[in-house]
């Protein structure tokens, strides 16, 4: 049975709200509200505070951490069990090489997806949006933004205009006041702090929770002492009304962990299995409109397998095939050169246009008119940057006699582009692309399609603007 995580993201672009407070207390609260379910935390920020809290024998050298995480390896072969009972993904100092791995937002999710993590996973994030932030933002099915104060509060409008531009739904979104001292009053009515945020913060329309958090010396004393230990609220402060605060976050975060019936991380899974799902039918409807032969020597494809080295796609995709890449070697040697195959410079020549093909992409542009028929031929870069034009010869074409040079060239021609009663379609065109013989239906596979496409368009253009 394939297991999903239930995602909570502690996230605010203003440090010393007690971000990590949250994470590393709400994770023990739960675990103890709960014993069989499973909470997993990690964190991006650098402090270590979660080390600290929950390992349980001096970590190793070699250990696996968060950096393991993000550069691909499996949640589930990374989470190490910790002091009471939570799992813990190692901290570390070293994330800005990921970067680069993570220039799209859904890039956690699908991880988080294929984690094998299950119960609740808290990610603690830095205090800035960057590309790992929003990640953890997009992957949650919980968000809990700390707010103190007034600057804190104005850094949320930048998570909420995060979750806008990208047509997110907001509901995950919540505020929660911390570090409130109760003994700071004013007057009318907004009589504290606490009352003053969430006043503020509904008037520009941010959810907040009902509860809060209060700012308490025997809580900060928890995390600065003479031990050089950090302390949980669990144990360490029970006759505190934070004790109580945390019992009230933790017993809303597992009433909305019952209550979710697919997460975030089982939708998008959901979604991955449906896309490739269509991948594979598209994939499956363009090798059914493969030819079966190499239209230059018209051999069975089937039975020549090992020599497929060119794929050819006509303008209108009416035809489109593999192609031995000894008949197209021989076939543009001929057409370039005026050479017969038993010349005495032929093979050198067509070494020569073989290693040139083999790095190019080729157009075959035929100009049909009476009795001066011509091939425009070019060469192109995979990014689509004309290298080469030619202009060939294509002497008696449509009279349609063969003179020894340029024989499979015209049967060529006439078997790809041929229209109302064997002529060539008008317009017509066709372009040559060098595949992997040991696997050429890999050009066929999405990706590799889409640059096939993406250069037809191009050349289309091309055509258009030097014609």
């Amino acid at each position: 049975m394939h297991t999903y995580p239930y995602t909570i993201t502690i996230s605010s672009e203003k440090g010393g709200v007690g971000k990590t407070t949250l994470a590393t207390n709400l994770a023990i609260y739960l675990k103890a509200m709960r014993e069989d379910l499973p909470v997993t935390l990690f964190s991006f920020d650098n402090h270590f505070t979660i080390d600290k809290m929950f390992e349980l024998q001096k970590r190793s050298e070699n250990a696996p951490d968060v950096h393991a995480l993000l550069m691909g390896v499996r949640a589930k072969d990374v989470v190490q069990t910790g002091q009471y009972g939570v799992g813990f993904i190692r901290s570390s100092t070293e994330l800005a090489d990921i970067h680069e791995r993570f220039k799209g937002p859904m890039t956690l999710t699908k991880m988080l997806s294929e984690s094998g993590i299950s119960g609740i996973v808290i990610i603690d994030t830095r205090p800035d949006l960057n590309i790992l932030t929003q990640n953890a933002l997009y992957a949650a099915d919980r968000v809990l933004i700390p707010v103190k104060d007034l600057p804190s509060l104005e850094n949320c409008k930048n998570i909420f205009a995060l979750f806008d531009q990208s047509g997110i739904d907001k509901k995950s979104l919540a505020l929660l006041p911390c570090l409130i001292d109760s003994r700071i009053k004013f007057e009318g009515i907004f009589r504290d702090q606490k009352t003053l945020l969430r006043a503020i913060a509904v008037n520009r329309g941010y959810r907040c929770l009902d509860t809060f958090i209060s700012k308490s010396p025997k809580v900060e004393s928890l995390n600065t002492n003479p031990d050089g230990k950090i302390y949980p609220i669990l144990t360490h402060a029970r006759g505190t009304e934070v004790h109580s605060q945390f019992m009230e976050i933790s017993r809303d975060i597992l009433r909305g962990f019952d209550a979710t019936t697919e997460t975030r991380a089982c939708l998008y899974h959901t979604w991955l299995l449906e896309k490739e799902a269509h991948k594979k039918k598209q994939y499956l409807a363009r090798l059914e409109g493969l030819t079966e032969r190499c239209l230059i020597c018209g051999g069975i494809l089937a039975e020549h397998q090992g020599d497929r080295s060119f794929y050819f796609e006509t303008s209108d995709r009416v035809s489109r095939g593999f192609l031995h890449g000894e008949c197209v070697s021989n076939m543009l040697c001929s057409a370039m050169y005026g050479l017969r195959d038993n010349d005495s410079t032929f093979p050198a020549a067509k070494a020569l246009v073989a290693n040139k093909i083999a790095q190019s992409v080729s157009l075959l542009l035929p100009n049909i008119t009476t009795g001066a028929s011509t091939l425009d031929y070019r060469q192109y870069t995979l990014a689509g940057e004309q290298q080469l034009r030619k202009e060939l010869e294509m002497p008696s074409f449509d009279g349609g006699s063969f003179d020894g040079i340029h024989d499979r060239l015209y049967l060529f021609l006439n078997e790809a582009l041929a229209g109302y009663e064997g002529a060539v379609r008008e317009g017509s065109w066709l372009s040559l692309y060098p595949v992997n013989p040991e696997n050429p239906e890999a050009i066929l596979h999405e990706e590799s399609y889409k640059i096939v496409r993406r250069l037809q368009k191009q050349i289309a253009e091309t055509i258009a603007v030097i014609s």
